[in-house]
């Protein structure tokens, strides 16, 4: 009997035929740098800024099926959907700082839902609110240069402003969650001395977007605010909203200090915020949102219980559980509890026993290991795979963005030739 492939199959066939054999499509750096250089408002930003980076972009776009789009996104809304459940709120926030208790309004500007893809559809694997790359990826979907007209035509979705204007009502909604009416008039784009970090570039792009709508917009050291009177401020002037991208997620830091304190009083809009981090993006949260029977004592919907079976199991590491997660490493991956940016990530068949001494004291989780996808691309001449992820932007579980990483290693690491920021161009 003739069995003829489903739509969804087929397209999944196509993209992964695609994935492996179509270099067709190669960035027109040109047209990026001069773009970026336009959104920049600096003729010589690429020239400062991207040059010393040329493993943030790669070469070309990843192929998705739309079927696969479709089951991420259904992922992200059955977490979102978990996260309003007060049984489920109580559980997260029992292990969480107390200062991300207080729910001040905020959803979470540019959440990331963090995805491998294997024969199995959708694995998530992690989820983080301050996902960087957004503004980068957002002008990198504009600048492939297409060889072929039905590529061509896929790419055409990808060229509109509606990530733009998504991401203007998304401050100025963050703003009325908290503050009821108005509009933000001056917002801080904050980090740890920003100008040196990796992704400072789209620091400046996403000033200069706020900047092009009407809203004043600056880019700090959180070192530099100060709180007095009620207010936080930076270089004397008071501040309204911050665009938070420390990695400090409880803002616990002594150098944090101001912002912590004006945060609590509720003095300034943050967004993300420690109590968007304890719902979403704590590492533990994954041991619940893996875990059917506690999903079901939750009062989640079977349909929704059904699409996180898209999260691979979860546990939390103990000295009581770890010679247990010794002898199943190899199918594992440790992540740190307060872990960001694959920082002390480990895959468990390369552990070694000075590395597991660590990790069986406790603060890791295990995660069943998720095969990454692939993706081809040709370097001198030459096929090479590397590995890739897919990440969704999002912002109150609408997606506003989609981009992929091409890398080698065990995680993602902007130090690989052909690797970088990728398109997704969907199927």
């Amino acid at each position: 009997m003739l069995t003829v492939p489903s739509v969804a199959e087929a397209t999944t066939s196509l993209s992964a035929r695609l994935n492996r054999k179509c270099f067709c499509i190669t960035l027109d750096r040109i047209a990026l740098w001069n773009a970026l250089n336009r959104e920049a408002g600096d003729p010589g930003f690429c020239e400062t800024f991207i040059a010393s980076r040329p493993h943030l972009f790669s070469n070309v776009p990843v192929f998705l099926a739309a079927s696969a789009i479709d089951e991420m996104q259904k992922i992200v809304a059955a977490i979102e959907a978990t996260a309003k459940l007060p049984p489920y709120r109580d559980a997260v926030l029992s292990w969480a700082a107390e200062i991300a208790h207080r729910d001040f309004g905020p959803l979470g500007a540019l959440m990331g839902y963090d995805f491998h893809l294997d024969d199995d559809g959708p694995k998530l694997i992690e989820v983080n609110t301050n996902a960087g790359g957004a503004f980068l990826n957002a002008l990198l979907a504009r600048a492939q240069k297409a060889c072929c007209s039905e590529v061509d035509r896929a790419l055409i979705g990808t060229r509109d402003d509606r990530f733009e204007a998504s991401v203007v009502a998304m401050f100025e909604n963050e703003w009325r969650r908290q503050r009821g009416a108005g509009s933000p008039r001056r917002i801080v784009i904050v980090d740890d001395r920003p100008e040196e970090q990796y992704l400072y570039p789209e620091f400046v792009l996403a000033r200069q977007l706020l900047l092009k709508h009407g809203t004043e917009a600056v880019i700090g050291d959180a070192s530099e605010l100060k709180y007095d009177g009620g207010r936080l401020r930076l270089d004397g002037r008071e501040i309204d909203l911050v665009y938070n991208r420390l990695v400090d997620f409880t803002l616990d830091r002594r150098e944090h200090a101001a912002l912590r304190a004006a945060y609590r009083d509720g003095a300034v809009v943050v967004t993300p915020n420690p109590h968007n981090h304890a719902l979403f993006a704590s590492k533990r949260n994954l041991t619940l949102l893996s875990d059917p029977a506690a999903l079901e004592a939750f009062g989640l919907s079977p349909e929704q219980r059904a699409q996180l079976a898209g999260i691979p199991r979860t546990t939390l590491v103990t000295p009581d559980n770890s010679d247990a997660a010794w002898q199943s490493r190899k199918d594992m991956f440790f992540k740190p509890l307060s872990g960001h940016g694959s920082k002390a990530v480990y895959r468990g068949d390369k552990v070694t026993k000075g590395v597991w001494a660590e990790i069986a004291r406790g603060g890791y989780v295990a995660q069943s290991f998720a095969a990454p996808g692939q993706r081809m691309i040709e370097i001198d001449g030459a096929p090479a795979p590397r590995k890739m992820d897919v990440r969704l932007y999002t912002y109150g579980g609408q997606v506003l963005l989609a981009a992929a990483r091409l890398y080698q290693g065990q995680t993602t690491n902007f130090r690989t030739p052909g690797g970088g920021f990728a398109p997704v161009l969907v199927v």
